[in-house]
């Protein structure tokens, strides 16, 4: 199963027979408005905080996700989610309201690849039948926990990415119908110094750069094996960074290949969202909204999902650590595609 360094490859092809996505309303104006089973007019979901409504967002999207697999709760195995909040605290009451053995994991923002690849590990080894993988952000509990609480009105420079208010979550299985995950390359942690919290971007490039390299290497692809290959929140500044550092390398992706999901989840020409999207929800969504559609419409073959984080406290920022960040990586493939 190991292949290289760091690459799982999943010889049994896990399918993903089932995926669903809740957004808030920035994210219901954006260019994939249409692609989201349910899109939340107001923040605060009628809930009385941003944590509950956080937390609404991936029950709901759960729900729906076991829904469209065609299963009820007690026929999943295990849980695997995880949040920005301290200890996690949103997947946590959502796998108490599930009633499903739960195992919480933190990546920040690479969350939702993280949760996939050990969701499809567990299928992969026998270890469960039916696996969900779920995460979410919301843009005010994300503000009030990194940053100053909306109320405040803090202004943030350009560099800043906006939290996606969302949860995506999807079904693992041994079999069934669906886009079938192929790989998975867990990164490593990559930090060059970076300690500007409104710099995401520039922070996590070079992890998702490093988790690239190392899946091409393991896996003896090129960046033409892919039809496209999506960074997770690198938005405006991290993405073209992570572009050149690439083509200093040697690697070069096409303009058209080579995408990112801050980018993609927002018109960043027409809505105040500074460098673009971030947050645990952002390559969630674009990937269980948007991506898996493409692949079973048959409009993309197979992609590569790079999902960033940043693993940073409130706590470390303060003490004047610099940001360790991380990139997981997770290939997948429409049913009919052929395994290299």
């Amino acid at each position: 199963m190991l292949r290289g360094k760091q690459t799982w490859w999943f010889h049994n092809r896990p399918v993903i027979i089932g995926a669903a996505t809740v957004v808030g309303p920035d994210e219901g104006d954006g260019p994939l408005a249409d692609e989201f089973d349910f899109v939340h007019p107001e923040l605060d979901m009628q809930q009385k905080s941003w944590e509950k409504a956080e937390r609404l967002l991936l029950e709901q999207a759960s729900e729906f996700a076991i829904q469209k697999a065609g299963l009820v709760r007690t026929q999943v195995q295990f849980f695997v989610g995880g949040d920005l909040m301290n200890q996690i605290i949103s997947n946590s009451f959502t796998a108490r309201a599930l009633g499903i053995p739960y195992i919480g994991v933190f990546g920040a923002c690479s969350t939702s690849m993280e949760t996939l690849a050990l969701a499809s590990l567990l299928v992969e080894s026998g270890a469960a039948e039916y696996a969900l993988a779920g995460t979410c952000s919301h843009n005010c509990t994300a503000e009030k926990q990194f940053r100053y609480p909306t109320e405040y009105g803090s202004q943030k420079p350009p560099t800043a990415q906006y939290t996606v208010t969302g949860a995506g979550a999807a079904v693992i299985a041994k079999s069934g119908a669906g886009p079938v995950v192929e790989c998975a390359t867990v990164g490593k942690i990559v930090d060059l110094g970076v300690k500007d919290p409104f710099n995401m971007g520039a922070a996590m490039a070079p992890a998702a750069v490093d988790t690239i390299q190392t899946h091409l290497e393991d896996t003896g692809r090129t960046p033409g094996d892919y039809d496209l290959i999506v960074t997770g929140d690198l938005a405006g500044v991290g993405h073209p960074i992570a572009r050149e550092l690439l083509l200093k390398d040697g690697v070069q992706i096409d303009h058209t290949t080579f995408q990112d999901c801050g980018l993609m989840v927002y018109d960043v020409q027409k809505q105040k969202v500074q460098a673009g999207g971030s947050g645990c929800a952002c390559s969630a969504v674009v990937t269980y909204g948007h991506l898996l559609k493409k692949l079973q419409e048959g409009k993309l073959k197979r992609i590569l999902v790079v999902a960033t984080g940043a693993l940073l406290s409130p706590l470390s920022f303060q003490q004047g650590e610099s940001i360790p960040c991380i990139a997981h990586a997770v290939a997948i493939s429409s049913e009919g595609s052929v395994q290299r």
